[in-house]
């Protein structure tokens, strides 16, 4: 196991010092100057020069790269342009909104592609299979905004069970909180749960067709027996790595779902900073997210050989 991790610690060190390189060198190449944003369109150029060099803006661009990369191993993040407040205080306040509502979303996700796609394969070819198939096509092809907006149509407008945006804060309580945040979860999960589904259904049906499943099925057990003793765990790798990808999605996504559910949350602060063209705010937010992108496919790699071993061998 020692090699196995070593090597994959090595991959994703190298990944996300590539993805910090790629980050800050696509900010930067963007028109436009922070600096006379801030100060306005009548601004005079010396002032428009001094707030760059307060900035650190006229710097060389390989000096405010190391200064960025040092501050996040130390934890300084810098301080926003529009906000004048630290970046790093910015992300965990908005965070205690996001980390929640993709968590949430990964669980509906995680449970709706479950059951749905367990069940199309115990029932194969038949009425159930066909309609549910049928049903998560049409999810794939929602757009989450546009799922967000039907649900807030009909849940909030027509229904009016649930707020059609807001947040009221964890101050509140949190099952108002968490009631605030059930509609985007479900607008983010829905796509997700569909693409899920369909994968946990192709896994399944390939693995019972292995020999090992005739032969349990052969000795006497029950289909569902079989289902649960002897195909879930073999069909769960697939299943796994999407999950994996799509636990950070769903953090990616709520960008999106944040500013149609006027959400207080990273998305909406990631969207409200590009507007601002406070770069030091979107570099970091995006990198927090390149992270967590790097960091579950590690994880999910990790339970490659967990649940298999025959994936630690073959990559030692």
């Amino acid at each position: 196991m020692g090699p196995f991790l070593l090597k994959r610690v090595l991959t994703l060190i190298a990944t996300l010092i590539g993805a910090s390189i790629v980050v800050f060198l696509v900010l930067e190449i963007l028109p436009g100057n922070a600096a006379e944003i801030m100060m306005g369109p009548d601004a005079s150029p010396e002032a428009v020069e001094a707030l760059a060099e307060k900035l650190g803006l006229n710097h060389p661009a390989w000096e405010r790269y190391w200064d960025w990369v040092v501050g996040m191993l130390t934890g300084n993040l810098g301080d926003s342009y529009a906000y004048s407040s630290p970046v790093a205080e910015l992300m965990l306040e908005r965070l205690t909104l996001t980390v929640p509502l993709a968590l949430m979303a990964m669980c509906l996700t995680t449970v709706l592609a479950l059951v749905v796609g367990i069940y199309a394969a115990a029932r194969h070819n038949k009425l159930g299979d066909v309609g549910l198939m049928g049903l998560t096509q049409v999810g794939i092809a929602i757009p989450n905004f546009w799922f967000a907006i039907l649900l807030i149509l009909l849940f909030s407008v027509k229904l009016q069970w649930f707020s059609a945006g807001g947040f009221p804060g964890w101050s509140e309580g949190v099952l108002p909180a968490m009631r605030s945040l059930l509609l985007p979860a479900l607008s983010l999960a829905v796509v997700q749960a569909a693409i899920l589904a369909r994968i946990t259904r192709s896994a399944v049906l390939e693995v019972m067709r292995e020999d090992y499943v005739r032969t349990a099925r052969a000795k006497g057990l029950s289909q569902r027996a079989t289902l649960w003793g002897h195909v879930l765990r073999n069909a769960m790798i697939p299943v796994i790595t999407i999950m994996g990808l799509q636990s950070a999605e769903l953090l990616a996504g709520t960008i999106v779902v944040e500013n149609v559910f006027y959400l207080p949350g990273l998305g909406r602060l990631i969207f409200q900073s590009i507007s601002n063209r406070d770069l030091i705010v979107v570099r970091n937010c995006v990198m927090f997210l390149a992270t967590m992108v790097v960091v579950v496919n590690f994880i999910v790699d990790v339970l490659y050989a967990v649940i298999d071993p025959r994936v630690k061998a073959s990559d030692i």
